[in-house]
């Protein structure tokens, strides 16, 4: 999606929203249930933005936390409301709006080439973890027994390294294939 002076979404642009928001929903809802849930959701996020760019990408996921936030079932298991957002797993739900915005800043400032995409989504994932670890281990230490940081990456990041690397591949290729079918708004 080229990147627009305009501040209003055209039409196409909110239908692409509520579509990529509805996506993430319905990946998140594809999961194992684990200490930290193992969902496509990172998958769903990875496409959108390479699809529909960072603007259009951020709102969507911006939009999926806040319908989950007021209690609508999207998260993993078909859970809803601030107490899985603000839960000890919401700092990586709340990781994914920060890997948006990074990849819509570096989008919008470097060009929507496919190195700035593939450089900004793997930093972003950084960030997502970084984010939610911070998160979990500032809840987890207040309410039980304190772990520290190589716990933590041990539970909730260490798992997730090759899923993501594969779901990266898969949503990186899907992309390839679809942005040429895909209607710039």
């Amino acid at each position: 999606m080229t990147a627009t002076a305009n501040k209003h979404f055209s039409t196409l642009q909110l239908a692409y929203i509520a579509l990529c928001t509805a996506l993430i929903a319905v990946c998140s809802y594809i999961s194992i249930p684990t200490a930290i849930p193992f969902t496509l959701q990172t998958l769903a996020v990875f496409l959108i933005l390479q699809l529909v760019g960072g603007r259009s990408g951020f709102f969507a996921v911006l939009t999926y936390l806040l319908l989950g936030a007021v209690g609508v079932p999207v998260f993993a298991q078909f859970t809803g409301g601030p107490g899985i957002l603000f839960g000890t797993t919401g700092g990586y739900l709340i990781g994914f709006l920060l890997m948006a915005a990074l990849y819509w800043a570096a989008t919008t400032l470097l060009g929507d080439k496919p190195a700035v995409r593939i450089v900004s989504l793997i930093l972003g994932l950084f960030v997502c973890y970084a984010f939610g670890t911070a998160w979990f281990l500032f809840l987890y230490n207040r309410s039980n027994d304190p772990v520290g940081v190589g716990t933590a990456l041990g539970w909730c990041v260490l798992p997730f390294l090759l899923p993501d690397a594969v779901k990266f591949g898969v949503a990186t290729g899907l992309a390839a294939v679809l942005r040429s079918h895909i209607k710039q708004a």
